[in-house]
């Protein structure tokens, strides 16, 4: 068994492509429209499918936002170098809601970036050997 993908739903599919692949430099996988559902499922990810687990992002067409409740904590991603990461991120419009820095009780350095319907993703800087 593993982990296929984790789905969110968003307000703006437009914006939420935008931000996965443009900022954060994932690639959209494959898009659907369901005209009778009225919904949009966009998989995006580092890797295809079949080798790692990706994003599912489920537009709902009559939906423009949604409550994220208390439940829901963070998508990590691993950089090489969670600093760059930020900057990069910043000059490409995101938002970093924690700077990098080594976090609470521990020495691995984060950060947490906020998509356009404000999930958090987490960078978690690899370590280095």
């Amino acid at each position: 068994m593993r982990i296929l993908h984790t789905m969110l739903r968003v307000g703006n599919l437009d914006k939420s492509l935008s931000f996965y692949t443009g900022v954060l430099g994932m690639r959209l996988l494959r898009q659907k429209d369901y005209p009778d559902g009225k919904f949009t499922l966009a998989f995006v990810g580092y890797q295809d499918e079949a080798n790692g687990t990706v994003l599912e992002l489920t537009h709902n067409w009559d939906t423009p936002e949604y409550d994220l409740g208390a439940g829901f904590g963070h998508i990590a991603i691993e950089v090489d170098d969670a600093y760059r990461a930020c900057e990069e991120t910043k000059k490409l419009g995101g938002n970093v809601v924690r700077e990098a820095g080594p976090k609470k009780h521990g020495t691995t350095v984060i950060a947490f970036v906020e998509d356009p319907d404000s999930y958090k993703i987490e960078f978690i800087q690899k370590k280095t050997t």
